[in-house]
């Protein structure tokens, strides 16, 4: 026999939601979908970095590793991020630490990395137990001020410490060191280019916030990438390209016998 099982009820009757599945659905993937564009996959365009960027970035600094400081183990690091800021695995952390250490993948390094960080060839770093770590001279123009009230800040996921929303951010780092990422729906594809190029462009924007993109690739004339290499795209083609958003760069080497 069929046992009869009352709906959950929380003492003041039934609770029971009466909603068209497809509004459920579509607005619970929105929900899901916005959680991913702004808090895992892309960057915020104020300091061109990923949460888990910032976190490992601002976990250096309060493990005071400055540049004129002894580096420490990145297992170290890792931990303190994982435990104070980035409830997530430690393998990912790892990953995010080492390509910020990379010069073959960031144009500014942000990480300053003792040992072996892998290669442009593909082989992969040493474990975070031998590898080490401290931030640049770079990473600490993007702190500077925080301790200023230059940024706000909001409570870490088991609201025991804070963490900023964002970073000062010294410099153009979003366009500077670019970056990749996908999300729900959206993804973004940013070259790095030259921090001098980009300062000039935006003391140009300061005295005339009407300038044309042309007028702003007089000082940033294409990407610059940290492999080097000779842009072989007509100009037109990479003024069509930051004008849309859309486009391509290609590269061609250079070699010496």
């Amino acid at each position: 026999m069929a046992k009869h099982i009352p709906p959950p009820s929380d003492g003041d009757g039934e609770r029971i939601i009466d909603e068209p599945l497809s509004e459920a659905l579509s607005r619970r993937y929105l929900a899901y979908a916005l959680s991913v564009i702004t808090d895992r996959a892309l960057p915020d365009v104020r300091d061109g970095l990923k949460p888990v960027q910032r976190r490992v970035l601002y976990a250096m600094r309060e493990m005071r590793l400055n540049p004129e400081s002894a580096a420490r183990k990145c297992a170290k690091v890792v931990g303190e991020v994982m435990g104070g800021y980035h409830p997530h695995g430690d393998q990912s952390i790892y990953d995010t630490l080492v390509r910020m250490a990379q010069d073959f993948a960031q144009r500014y390094l942000l990480v300053d990395g003792q040992g072996n960080f892998g290669n442009i060839d593909g082989d992969n770093p040493a474990a975070m137990r031998y590898t080490e770590a401290r931030l640049t001279q770079a990473a600490t123009l993007l702190l500077d001020g925080i301790d200023e009230d230059a940024v706000d800040f909001k409570p870490t996921y088991d609201n025991q410490d804070e963490e900023p929303v964002v970073l000062p951010t010294g410099f153009p780092n979003l366009l500077a060191n670019g970056t990749t990422g996908i999300a729900v729906g959206m993804a973004t594809s940013i070259p790095p280019h030259n921090a001098a190029e980009l300062i000039d462009a935006c003391s140009l924007l300061l005295e005339n916030p009407q300038a044309t993109t042309e007028e702003l690739m007089a000082h940033v004339q294409g990407p610059d990438f940290p492999t080097g290499g000779v842009i072989v795209e007509p100009r037109a083609s990479l003024l069509e390209t930051y004008e849309t958003g859309r486009g391509g760069v290609r590269l061609r080497a250079l070699w010496e016998k």
